[in-house]
């Protein structure tokens, strides 16, 4: 499937803000399953932008610096993304739990894309004994590991509402844990924390969900907005395996990663320093449509 993606983030500001000093991570990354096609971004009124090093994860990076007044600003994210990306399914011989726990301990990659920096608690996600022990049902070392973070995923999703008014970007996991609530990052959150807890490599996914859901099936909650789902280190041989935990489901088909971190401060779409006066006001707007469906965006400039 080929998707056209376009993110726009919209700033108005109380006051006139004389500099900024931005991050991007807009552009999705080559993964497996996905290639990038077209990329294009674009910033007004004013602004210069250009590559930077990834402090953390898996992402693109790019420094936006505007030098000169303005009282709104537009970032413009445009990509043409293919994914190619098959349901998992679970094998007679994928190891257990105790055994990915084992590998990922014994394993000597300290990249990016490697287990051992997913391993330990990060700033955004600490360990939390009633996450822990509420998560270890599903999580007995013995277990296939696909079957067990499927099994979670989907337990998380019958057992905790979608409501965006429960939460907010900066909630840590423990309170949306305690209300039952919340939206994508928070059940991606809780998830992370209980698998780490296990002695799990367990990453933080950032992207987007297809808009348009197949004839019969339902919409996906998460759609027209940023996602955010899991990822669980499942040896060597498997890699890294996908779990929405918002919808129940695997990562697959209707997925677009953009950015792989420890939590969100590590693949925030936008962040950075603002110097100015006044409040300010942020709108986000997705769009991600099948590239054969007449919901697809106007072609993406070059």
């Amino acid at each position: 499937m080929i998707y056209d993606i376009r993110h726009i983030t919209r700033f108005d500001y109380g006051g006139a803000v004389r500099f900024a000093r931005c991050n991007l991570r807009l552009r999705p990354i080559d993964w497996p399953g996905q290639r990038v096609e077209e990329y294009a971004l674009h910033v007004s009124p004013s602004g210069r932008t250009f590559p930077a090093r990834a402090e953390a994860g898996l992402a693109h990076v790019t420094r936006l610096v505007v030098e000169e007044p303005v009282r709104q600003l537009v970032i413009e994210s445009a990509a043409r993304v293919t994914v190619d990306r098959l349901v998992p399914v679970p094998a007679p011989d994928d190891p257990t739990l105790g055994q990915v726990a084992n590998m990922a301990r014994d394993s000597r990659d300290v990249s990016p894309s490697g287990p051992a920096s997913y391993l330990f608690p990060s700033p955004l996600i600490p360990l939390e004994a009633d996450i822990a022990a509420w998560c270890a049902a599903d999580l007995h070392p013995d277990a296939p590991a696909l079957e067990a973070g499927i099994a979670l995923a989907r337990r998380i999703q019958r057992e905790f509402a979608f409501d965006p008014t429960a939460t907010l970007v900066d909630t840590p996991p423990h309170e949306a844990f305690a209300k039952r609530r919340g939206v994508c990052q928070d059940f991606a959150q809780i998830m992370i924390s209980g698998l780490r807890a296990a002695g799990l490599p367990a990453a933080y996914a950032s992207g987007y969900i297809r808009t348009i859901p197949p004839p019969g099936q339902a919409r996906l909650v998460g759609a027209d907005a940023t996602h955010a789902w899991v990822l669980l280190w499942c040896g060597p041989a498997r890699g890294w395996i996908g779990f929405d935990p918002t919808n129940g489901i695997w990562m697959a088909g209707d997925h677009v990663v953009v950015a792989i971190g420890r939590d969100y401060g590590e693949v925030a779409p936008v962040d950075g320093v603002v110097l100015g006066s006044g409040a300010q006001a942020m709108a986000v707007s997705v769009d991600v449509a099948p590239l054969d469906l007449p919901a697809s965006p106007e072609p993406i400039a070059a």
